[in-house]
């Protein structure tokens, strides 16, 4: 597990959970992800997320776009 306050640059499917998004890691696993813009365009498609680890399993996202 990276500790918090990583960069974290990885690419998986966008999920949208009730009123929430998380990516389901191509490497296993998930992150929830903080979003400061919907990307509704990119839902169960394959997406490449950059952003920084704030908390176990939840990335604060700079970016959502195709991978």
């Amino acid at each position: 597990m990276d500790p918090i306050g990583s960069r974290i640059d990885e690419t998986g499917t966008l999920i949208r959970d009730g009123s929430g998004f998380y990516l389901r890691r191509d490497l296993g696993g998930r992150y929830a992800l903080e979003l400061r813009r919907v990307p509704v365009d990119f839902v169960e498609k394959r997406v490449r997320v950059i952003g920084t680890l704030v908390a176990d399993n939840l990335v604060s996202a700079d970016g959502v776009g195709p991978a």
